[in-house]
């Protein structure tokens, strides 16, 4: 069953999950609390059915974990080591901001985010780059993989040795999709009125429900035991 949230409350989630991987965690305790805020967006997406990103994530987090302190414990030495507990290290601490954001805009509308970040009061520039940015990543995803298609009908490929037309022939019309696609969701954006002087309307009726609610109290209380836990225990 899918779980329809408000955008105020996925807002709210990025903004308590990144205050808390902002700070590093030091105990069992601490890392307890990383890992279960990390296993809410996990448990979000297989709600919305995104098997797939759901169980990409969850495999790469755990086995960061698992090979940053079986190495960390271990005491191993050496360069390649050093990388692999460092870059290991990097996506423990850094995952469960990215997960949340990608659940985010991931399975948020425009519009929805748009009535949201008005009822909030956000500025309006504030609000249009970050709905620019929002339909900027999904679209240049989009018009790499049919980048990558086109190139693959054509033989153009890593397996193939051409290494050099492989980046030339990928690299090069992604940078001008990129343009283009700026242009566009300028001129959209222009068309839809945003950054007028009159108050916009919206035909998306925004309202908590009992989950979000039980989402902010959760991720409230996640953080407040994180932080308090952290800097004032004694």
């Amino acid at each position: 069953m899918s779980i329809k949230l408000d955008p105020r409350t996925k807002i709210y989630m990025i903004l308590s999950v990144s205050t808390i991987v902002m700070m590093s965690a030091t105990t069992p305790f601490l890392w307890a609390v990383r890992l279960i805020i990390t296993i809410v967006p996990i448990l979000l997406l297989i709600a919305e059915k995104r098997y797939a990103s759901a169980l990409r994530f969850f495999a790469l987090y755990v086995t960061a974990v698992f090979i940053n302190f079986r190495f960390l414990s271990a005491g191993s030495t050496g360069f390649f080591m050093a990388f692999l507990t460092g870059y290991c290290g990097i996506i423990v601490q850094f995952m469960p901001a990215f997960i949340t954001a990608w659940y985010v805009v991931r399975t948020t509308k425009i519009d929805e985010f748009m009535s949201a970040m008005q009822k909030m009061h956000i500025p309006d520039g504030i609000t249009i780059s970050l709905a620019v940015i929002m339909r900027f990543f999904p679209t240049i995803k989009e018009e790499y993989g049919a980048i990558r298609d086109a190139m693959r009908m054509r033989g153009i490929s890593l397996a193939g040795g051409d290494v050099i037309k492989m980046v030339e022939f990928r690299m090069i019309p992604l940078i001008f999709a990129c343009v283009n696609i700026g242009d566009e969701l300028s001129a959209a954006a222009i068309t839809r009125g945003l950054g007028g002087k009159v108050k916009r309307s919206s035909v998306v009726e925004l309202k908590l429900n009992i989950i979000d609610i039980l989402l902010f109290v959760f991720f409230t209380i996640a953080t407040t035991i994180f932080v308090f836990h952290k800097y004032f225990r004694l």
